[in-house]
């Protein structure tokens, strides 16, 4: 409810079917249409998030975890998460894995580590796998190390030709090292938002750039290492669709691209059919979206279930990320010239308290009924009614409905003969489970 009057709260009526004829507006699910299997809904574990998570005490921690990333009632589900390869702007300070004094440089990458991370993202990441041990991993390099750019710096500049074939080991590096720790990374985007060099750290690259990197480089890398992490282009907002198709369309690059990733701070979520529709073998992913903190649960609430949890698979996204999955109350660790606004999913304060935010709500309605595996499946009233609806592995049905308009609506729910009625206050969403 956008009044939080309930709050992911089992309803007690039900969903009751009969073979009554339907009137009004009627939401049809075939599950003989069946389109993209879902390899997840989450978040972004950032630096930060996992810096907080690790200053809990170690029983709110364990509890928080299992309710986050468990199975059991209690428990959201949460099937995926999103990395940054070195640091994103959500960590307490900038650095890369092979940081060098201001002239020096390191293309054999003698002196790489993954030492920044085994203070707390590493623990907890092991800690998350022991509770979720088929928790999908996805990681996203901010920046290369500055060595590596014609800038010399953290924030903007781009990636020096000479040193591509060092930023492929780079990745083959982390993938290697963080597998030695037991952690398997599935995919890697090759740059987290290519066209947006203003963010500490950041990296401008282009489509042309990224396809040369991909194809020539990082590709073949990581097929000589024996690795099988799948490749990610773009990662960046859905206006400019042109540059993953532009990367796709690169007959060196696109053996290597096993899909493209999308925000949505500019454009329309319908962006993403569009690349699928041009290159249907390859997959679709919606990697990020923040909320910010400064804003309404009721706004969030409506936007982000249109856009994302509904939107994003409607037009073939595979998973779902909301941005950080944790921050403290003044929306911190974050770098400088970072995001001073990102509220986290859930807000961690000092003596283990814990409030947990719309992003929370909003991945819950989708991660703890639609498990990995699950497969959109056709579902009508899109315009009139929001909606998605998906088959579980396990054979059940699930439809998560929005109801955008200003009143009451009662509808149905038809599937294979049968009919429920269901109500949806003003504003609200539901998943409806059978």
């Amino acid at each position: 409810m956008p009044d939080q009057s309930q709050l992911l709260a089992r309803q007690p009526e039900g969903l009751v079917f009969s073979s009554a004829t339907p009137t009004g507006l009627v939401i049809e699910v075939d599950d003989q249409q069946r389109f993209q299997t879902m390899e997840g809904f989450g978040y972004c574990l950032t630096g930060g998030s996992a810096e907080l998570l690790h200053a809990l005490s170690a029983p709110a921690r364990a509890k928080l975890l299992n309710e986050l990333f468990g199975r059991g009632p209690g428990s959201i589900g949460v099937s995926y998460l999103r990395l940054s390869i070195g640091a994103s702007d959500l960590d307490a300070a900038v650095f890369s894995y092979n940081d060098r004094p201001a002239g020096q440089t390191d293309p054999a990458l003698v002196h790489f580590s993954l030492a920044p991370d085994e203070r707390h993202l590493i623990p907890i990441l092991k800690e998350i796998l022991a509770i979720n041990p088929q928790l999908s991993l996805m990681a996203s390099p901010w920046s290369p190390p500055a060595w590596m750019k014609d800038n010399g710096a953290s924030k903007g500049g781009s990636l020096k030709p000479e040193f591509y074939p060092a930023y492929a080991q780079y990745f083959v590096r982390y993938l290697q090292e963080m597998q030695a720790r037991g952690i398997r990374i599935g995919a890697v985007t090759v740059q987290n938002e290519p066209l947006h060099p203003g963010n500490n750290p950041s990296l401008l690259m282009l489509a042309e750039q990224q396809a040369e990197f991909i194809g020539r480089h990082l590709g073949p890398a990581l097929e000589q290492a024996g690795l099988n992490t799948r490749i990610i282009c773009y990662d960046h907002n859905a206006d400019k669709p042109e540059y993953p198709l532009t990367v796709l369309g690169n007959a060196t690059a696109n053996p290597y691209v096993a899909g493209s990733a999308f925000h949505l701070y500019a454009g329309t979520i319908d962006a993403l059919s569009k690349v699928h529709d041009a290159y249907p073998n390859k997959d679709v992913y919606f990697t990020e979206q923040w909320t910010g903190s400064k804003s309404a649960f009721a706004d969030n609430l409506g936007w982000h279930v249109k856009n994302l949890e509904i939107g994003a698979p409607r037009n073939w996204a595979r998973v779902v990320l909301e941005w950080n999955l944790a921050a403290d109350p003044e929306q911190n660790p974050h770098t400088p010239g970072g995001c001073t606004e990102c509220l986290g999913a859930v807000t961690l304060a000092p003596h283990d308290e814990v409030t947990r935010n719309v992003a929370y709500y909003t991945v819950a309605h989708a991660s703890k009924f639609v498990p990995a595996g699950s497969i959109r499946i056709a579902s009508s009233s899109a315009d009139q009614l929001p909606n998605v609806a998906f088959l579980t592995p396990g054979g059940g049905h699930v439809l998560l409905v929005q109801n955008d308009q200003p009143s009451v609506r009662t509808f149905a729910i038809r599937q294979g003969g049968r009919t429920a009625l269901a109500t949806l206050p003003a504003g609200a969403m539901a998943t409806y489970v059978w």
